[in-house]
């Protein structure tokens, strides 16, 4: 199992705040994220997790998906609960933080593009023709980088981008085995549950790749090479990395919490299916 953990330092907004104390202690991280489109970003992993809902049915009940499945998943799947687990741990992470360079180049029009762009092309490779078109793409152009692909390239080490998903992804899908084992559905101690999720670990770091480097080409490929080059500059300063750093946290906690609540829906499914 693997859920998407893919997380730039763009396409990434807010819903209502957690709380007055939290605007107060951060402001400036609280504009950074309303210039960042969170609710269209989660808005499309709510899209992904249903589908992955369904896939899961298919594989693990006997009677594949029904009416009574899909609620299960849409409750999971809630977008206010998965933008306010975002924030509030985005918001704790960036205590301290001055975002003031990230809110200035965010606020051009360049760079409200970009975000557009990703959160365009997260949703298009929902499509599994798209993404498949774009890990080819992907492929074939890393044979002989164009300027776009360097950039990218640097982009991704620069942020870390394929290490952070990966321990994401094998972190969501331990949480996933656990809510297995809590519902009965699963015999497995802790150990062996680290040791079936750490031999995942390079399937789930070349799926990863293909997957991340498709999105980012999709991306960025309309977006200036000076936006790109500026954009990478900025991810590597303190500020950039903190960002950086505070939304992994965010969307790790919210892809636990999601992983862990459909392992145990699915176990207690599997057994009403087997009553």
């Amino acid at each position: 199992m693997i859920l998407r953990v893919c997380v730039t330092v763009l396409a990434l907004a807010a819903a209502a705040l957690p709380g007055a104390r939290a605007s107060a202690e951060a402001p400036g991280a609280a504009r950074l994220l309303d210039l960042l489109r969170l609710p269209e970003v989660v808005a499309v992993m709510q899209e992904e997790g249903r589908a992955y809902g369904a896939e899961l049915a298919e594989e693990m009940l006997a009677d594949g998906p029904s009416a009574g499945w899909d609620a299960t998943v849409a409750r999971i799947y809630d977008a206010d609960r998965m933008a306010e687990t975002v924030r509030e741990r985005f918001l704790e992470k960036m205590a301290g933080v001055d975002p003031a360079p990230l809110v200035a180049f965010f606020e051009t029009e360049a760079a409200q593009r970009l975000v557009a762009n990703e959160v365009a092309a997260r949703r298009a490779m929902i499509d599994d023709a798209v993404e498949a078109a774009a890990r080819e793409a992907y492929l074939a152009r890393a044979q002989d980088p164009d300027a776009t692909f360097r950039l990218v390239r640097a982009f991704v080490r620069v942020n870390d981008l394929v290490e952070s998903n990966v321990a994401g992804a094998l972190n969501s899908n331990f949480a996933f085995y656990r809510g297995l084992a809590d519902g009965g559905a699963l015999e497995m101690g802790e150990s062996e549950m680290l040791a079936e999720v750490w031999a995942q670990e390079e399937a789930t770091r070349a799926d990863t790749r293909d997957w991340l480097y498709g999105f980012l080409l999709t991306a960025y490929d309309p977006v200036p090479e000076a936006v790109l080059e500026r954009y990478v500059e900025l991810s590597g300063t303190e500020a950039g990395r903190a960002m950086n750093s505070a939304l992994f946290a965010g969307f790790d906690r919210m892809y636990a919490e999601i992983s862990y609540a459909l392992g145990l829906a699915l176990a207690r499914e599997m057994q009403a299916t087997e009553l």
